[in-house]
């Protein structure tokens, strides 16, 4: 699967839009935990949570749906292997994490993906992987061992970090499924078209899982405790829809029509970063010395496992950029 180094357009003038609209992705996506957390709080169960947020961004890409609406016929297996893993089960997971454990620890977790790609990669394709991307492995997961405080015997809810984990191990299904396709050139699946359908596919699942009809409605006439402030619910299930999926979505692919998909996937790891920063500032979840040393250190097993070069022997890249930054790679041709 050869990966798009695009020389061009790293000179190009658009760079530094592509940064830009790069960094407006992570930094959507990273707000979507600090958002969620305090609906969940006031009374909403967190799958009714990813569901309003499943449903509430499907509704408003249906018109992209519409417009791909061959998509269905061409690459079914695609987009209910993406709707049920990239979208139901990663947001599922997470999310039901959230109500246990810290957002920033739940999103550390959640980066070992990388490192769980390596392992799909090496023994269930049988492909030789690079030493560097073996050091991201173990880095990775020495970072994740101070995150939960080993030591401590595991301080933190052990339910919530096997949600976390089960996050992860969904997301692994964004680097899988981008490899369909890849050799198919200008006939590759439009990478809006996947997003749309998969958030279509994620709602239907969902919508059997959640059984919205019992969501406790009042909660969102209400108002949600930010750190201590009033929020109104509203206000951040909008943003948790319009923001930290609809745009997030948008702006990620738009970023790598810009920039090649290692740049993108290095500047999505800051992902992490900026949910504890605002966990931090907006939730007033403190993570010890040791916690934050720990999550610096999974950043940077997943910033070398994923940007780590092939072994020797392979003519594919093992890991390179997050799932809908390398799907959205696949699209920039067609």
């Amino acid at each position: 699967m050869p990966v798009r180094t695009s020389v061009s357009s790293q000179d190009s003038p658009g760079k530094g839009a592509g940064l830009g609209l790069a960094l407006g992705s992570a930094l959507a996506f990273g707000g979507s935990g600090v958002a969620a957390k305090p609906l969940i709080e006031a009374g909403l169960d967190p799958l009714h949570v990813v569901w309003l947020r499943v449903a509430g961004a499907a509704l408003v890409m249906l018109p992209v749906a519409i417009r791909h609406r061959a998509l269905p016929r061409r690459r079914p297996a695609l987009l209910a292997g993406f709707g049920l893993l990239a979208v139901a089960g990663v947001q599922a997971c997470y999310f039901a994490a959230l109500s246990r454990i810290p957002v920033g620890v739940a999103l550390l977790v959640e980066y070992l993906a990388p490192a769980l790609v390596l392992g799909w990669v090496r023994f269930v394709q049988r492909r030789p992987v690079s030493r560097a991307a073996a050091l991201g492995v173990v880095l990775a997961a020495g970072g994740l061992a101070c995150v939960v405080e080993v030591w401590s015997g595991l301080s933190f809810d052990a339910l919530g970090l096997v949600l976390a984990l089960g996050a992860a191990c969904c997301q692994v299904g964004y680097f899988v499924l981008s490899d369909q396709g890849s050799d198919a050139g200008e006939a590759a699946p439009d990478p809006l078209g996947v997003i749309a359908y998969g958030l279509l596919v994620g709602a239907a699942v969902l919508t059997a899982v959640a059984r919205p009809w019992s969501i406790d409605w009042p909660v969102l006439a209400g108002s949600a405790r930010l750190n201590g402030t009033a929020v109104p619910a509203v206000a951040l299930l909008a943003w948790t829809v319009l923001v930290a999926t609809v745009i997030a979505y948008v702006t990620g692919v738009l970023s790598v029509r810009r920039l090649s998909p290692q740049v993108a996937g290095v500047v999505a790891c800051l992902e992490a970063v900026i949910a504890t920063v605002l966990a931090w500032v907006l939730l007033g979840e403190h993570l010890s010395a040791p916690q934050v040393a720990g999550g610096a250190v999974v950043l940077v097993g997943a910033f070398i496992a994923q940007s780590a070069t092939p072994a020797e022997g392979s003519s594919t890249p093992v890991a390179s950029g997050g799932a809908e930054r390398e799907l959205s790679a696949r699209g920039t041709a067609a």
